[in-house]
């Protein structure tokens, strides 16, 4: 079969060519070209198929802005030299009402013999005809600019990618019994009666706008889609999966597939924007030729004697056929004299030669083998015994000794390394007393011992007792003499008896737990030799640890039971003690070959306890920011007395102060108390985020030791409590915690697929920021213990084969999936510590109070000023204050007015429905355990529980 040309311009010229091969040097003949014809509107498409039902022969759809039409090209054959000729017959042709884009054919619904059009418009809909009929149009959702269309016919489906910058397939069932779209609606509004709501089979984000669609039908066996972006190439499958993705170096402009002998892969050809022909197969690129043009289309296209030829077209409408290869030259050199050879000197240059190629090719790499052996081997070694004397800071707390260890790294170099920088990093509040080192280059074999002492520098106990070791340094190659920078970590764990001493057992304690083995007990004394020394008990059945901050751990072994208890006066500072207890059980044990030791713990998960650290830290932290902003009024209202000073004292004429003086002086001095007040607090504040820290890894190892978690669920739950090492002002532990424990309880720990579903579906959420209280965060910390302890199974792997259904596909906007039904009542209201309550704001008092006040401030100030002058200067002083934010405060005045008044209407309405509420979660039983309980939507009576709490606390 010969294929035609078709070319159709924006100046409304349709022009046909029939080439075939050119045996002149220039130019091409002049019977190349069939038909010529200028139209009244400029043509955006041109496509051909069967487009009239009464006839099986090829016509022309030919799209212009406001039309469709189809013609019927003849030929006639001729008689005397001038040719065949060829006639162009309008065969039927469609007005259309919107603005066209661009269009796509097929046997839309599987309707075979002839072939329907659709067209898409600038404002988002598709308009159908089936020969010289329309069918329906239906508006695209969540249009805003069109893209490139294709059919695919294998699933009758349509594919465009949207202003999203994803790729939609939308099948042409679901198009023909959705709502008509007579207008354009609101896809947020509900659809006409009598049609169903328009949304796409599937969806694949791109990230990027495409420049063509493509569906190739040449192969039975392939059942791929194309799609060219700005800067890759995509090819899926039918059901959306991604086969392969192509990034790609260069703009492109335009790309075709062909068939291709090899089955199982996708050839296309793909032209760039540096004049460039690639010819790629799957991801390979095969072949590359150089154009004198940047190509806009390119097609491949059989011809009289060429078969295989490349169409390519420019945008000023240079249309070029070529094909891959290479023209043979006949052209022969002529015989020249031959001259005498130097073989010494073709010799010499041979051996430089190959001299050269070795040197290239002994080393090809710029970044050195890690393969190999290693470039560096680091080790460490805490010492046993503590320092005498001690090389702490602080030595002493609460009477007693603050010791220090020696740690020594060793660093011994394999190869010529140069650029040595060693750190020490350990989690506060150990410090050392070197953090840094600065080492010189070293040899191979060579070896360097650097020690420090390490040490307790703070009132609390720490969270962790390792260390880091971060040694950086550069291997020079021979390609870059400087050296490659390469880091390389070590870790090292500090010995219990560096924060805590011995001390007699303490009987009565606030918070216990207890530690179940299948062993018979040990002596606690033969494990902890070094606290048994100074103990007063001597069936080493009970051991005491007294920390340096101030609190006693006592560790009691039952002595006709397998169980340990860990008594404290604090939650958090039994961390320590019991993870050096249970370690050192796993080694006495592995000692002595028992590899069937098991550790559990059987009691209920002391939440109310781990709570209490939950709260203190929430609480320095609404501190902060409450005293953050009160600093800020502070300055902007000692800003604007400066100011006001600055202007009388550049007056020429004097004039009274009227206090402000004074009032700066008062200003200064709220400014300095605020800022010592947060100093204070935020020092607080990170003392409290390492108890919290202490804390969690406590419930975290409870909890793996209440379920029997493996070390990669228990891992993957520490980092869900843990998120954060370190607090910061912009992002907090509280609300971090929040968004990974939600995380988990709508994925891996949700109890029913479609929640899975809606996890996989969303693709955003709301911006982490400090919540109003901690209610929330603790009911979530509850319902993650109660599902893991009902056999919920940790892990990181989304379920591939979970189908999200059509009402969920809706939710993948970004705030569109639901959070976690909450109790109402249950947000317990932050109040303001003491330190800050003398800083707060008070209500702005009316006129008449305001006159009253302004007297009596003037009657206790000096008599030197009057009491206008003292109320004046307040006056001016407070508006410059005022000055700077009346023009924010105003916006936020008026919602508040409109919003309160609407809220008192809704409390009217809502009164007689809550009443009913009331009696009705009245009747609910209470004394549940944590393991039975369920989160409802309204239960008055946990109100009821949780507004007792802190008054048990109080007393």
């Amino acid at each position: 079969m010969v294929n035609k040309i078709i070319v159709g311009s924006y100046m409304g010229m349709l022009r046909i060519f029939s080439p075939h091969a050119n045996k002149c040097t220039e130019g091409s003949p002049a019977d190349a070209q069939l038909l010529e014809v200028q139209l009244q509107n400029a043509i955006i498409q041109v496509e051909v198929g069967r487009f009239v039902s009464c006839s099986e022969f090829l016509h022309l759809a030919v799209l212009h802005p406001r039309k469709l039409s189809v013609y019927a090209v003849f030929g006639t054959a001729g008689n005397v030299d001038h040719g065949d000729q060829y006639q162009l017959k309008l065969i039927y042709e469609h007005n259309l009402q919107r603005t066209a884009c661009n269009m796509t054919y097929g046997t839309f619904g599987g309707v075979t013999g002839h072939h329907s059009l659709c067209i898409q418009s600038m404002d988002g809909m598709l308009m159908f005809f089936e020969q010289d009929s329309y069918t329906f149009g239906r508006f695209l959702p969540g249009f805003l600019l069109p893209g490139p269309l294709a059919y695919n016919s294998r699933t009758d489906s349509f594919l465009t990618v949207s202003s999203a910058r994803q790729l939609e397939s939308y099948k042409y069932e679901t198009l023909a019994v959705s709502a008509d779209a007579e207008s354009r609606q609101d896809s947020d509004l509900p659809p006409k009666a009598g049609g169903k709501r328009l949304s796409p089979d599937w969806t694949f984000v791109l990230g990027e706008q495409a420049l063509d669609v493509s569906v190739p039908s040449f192969s039975h066996s392939s059942s791929s889609i194309l799609v060219l972006g700005e800067r890759n190439l995509f090819c899926f499958r039918d059901n959306g999966q991604i086969c392969f993705m192509k990034k790609l170096e260069f703009n492109p402009s335009c790309f075709q597939p062909y068939a291709s002998g090899t089955d199982g892969t996708t050839s296309l050809l793909l032209g760039n924007h540096t004049n460039m022909l690639l010819v790629y197969q799957d991801v390979t690129l095969k072949w590359a030729a150089q154009l004198p043009f940047v190509p806009v289309a390119v097609r491949v296209a059989n011809f009289t004697e060429l078969r295989g030829a490349v169409v390519s077209l420019t945008s000023d409408g240079h249309l070029l056929c070529s094909y891959m290869g290479t023209d043979p030259s006949f052209f022969s050199t002529p015989k020249v004299n031959a001259r005498e050879v130097d073989y010494e000197q073709v010799d010499a240059e041979m051996k430089k030669l190959h001299r050269f190629i070795r040197e290239a090719t002994r080393t090809q790499d710029i970044l050195p083998k890690t393969d190999a052996v290693e470039d560096l081997s680091v080790s460490s070694n805490v010492s046993s015994s503590l320092d005498k004397p001690s090389q702490a800071l602080i030595q002493d707390m609460d009477g007693l000794p603050v010791p220090s260890v020696t740690v020594q790294v060793k660093i011994k170099a394999l190869s010529a390394l140069q650029s040595f920088k060693l750190s020490i990093c350990v989690q506060p509040p150990l410090a050392v007393t070197e953090d840094q080192f600065a080492l010189e280059p070293m040899g191979v074999g060579s070896t360097k011992v650097v020690a420090f002492s390490a040490f307790l520098n703070g009132r609390y106990p720490p969270a962790d007792l390792t260390g880091d070791i971060i040694v950086s340094y550069s291997s020079p190659t021979e390609l870059n003499p400087k050296g490659v920078p390469r880091v390389l970590q070590s870790r090292f764990s500090l010995p219990l008896a560096l924060v805590c001493v011995p001390s007699s057992p303490a009987k009565n304690t606030k918070f216990k737990i207890t530690v179940d083995t299948n062993q018979p007990p040990v002596d606690l004394s033969s494990i902890f030799r070094e606290f048994s020394a100074k103990t007063e008990d001597k069936d080493g059945s009970s051991l005491a640890f007294q920390l340096l901050s101030g609190t006693k751990v006592t560790v009691v072994a039952s002595k006709t039971s397998q169980r340990y208890r860990i008594q404290s006066d604090s939650f958090e500072d039994m961390w320590l003690v019991v993870k050096e207890l249970l370690q050192r059980f796993d080694q006495h044990f592995a000692k002595l070959g028992i590899k069937d030791f098991r550790k559990s713990f059987s009691g209920s998960l002391p939440l109310q306890d781990y709570f209490l650290s939950v709260d203190h830290h929430f609480q320095l932290r609404v501190s902060a920011q409450q005293y953050q902003d009160l600093l800020s009024e502070r300055a902007v209202q000692f800003r604007a007395i400066q100011r006001r000073l600055l202007t009388r004292f550049k007056d020429k004429t004097p004039a009274p102060l009227q206090n402000l003086d004074t009032l700066l002086e008062a200003t200064y001095s709220q400014v300095m108390a605020l800022a010592e007040a947060a100093e204070d607090n935020r020092a607080l504040l990170e003392q409290a985020f390492v108890r919290l820290r202490s804390a969690t890894h406590l419930l975290v190892l409870l909890m793996s030791l209440w379920q029997g978690l493996t070390p990669d669920q228990t891992a993957i739950l520490e980092a869900t409590l843990l998120p954060l090492l370190q607090d910061t002002p912009q992002l907090g532990w509280e609300e971090s915690c929040d968004a990974a424990v939600s995380h988990l309880l709508r994925s891996c720990l949700s109890q029913s697929p479609k929640d899975q579903a809606t996890t996989l579906a969303q693709t955003g959420g709301l911006v982490l920021g400090l919540p109003q209280d901690t209610a929330r965060l603790k009911k979530h910390i509850a319902l993650l213990c109660d599902r893991i302890g009902k056999g919920g199974r940790l892990t990181l792997a989304s379920d591939a084969n979970v189908q999200v259904p059509a009402q969920v596909q809706n939710l993948a906007a970004p705030g569109g999936v639901e959070t976690i039904a909450e109790v109402a009542g249950d947000a317990e209201e932050m109040e303001p510590p003491q330190e800050i309550t003398k800083f707060l704001k008070k209500k702005q008092p009316s006129k008449k109070v305001k006159k009253e006040k302004e007297k009596k401030v003037a009657s206790t100030e000096p008599s030197g000023a009057t009491a206008q002058e003292v109320a004046g200067g307040a006056q001016e002083a407070i508006k410059e204050a005022k000055k700077e934010r009346k023009e924010s405060s105003k916006g936020k005045k008026e919602s508040r007015k409109d919003s309160s008044k609407e809220e008192a209407k809704k409390e009217s309405k809502k009164e007689s429905s809550s009443s009913k509420e009331k009696k009705e979660s009245s009747k609910e039983k209470e004394g549940k355990d944590i393991g039975d309980k369920k989160v409802s939507r309204k239960s008055s009576v946990k109100v009821k529980e949780k507004t007792k709490e802190p008054e048990a606390e109080e007393t």
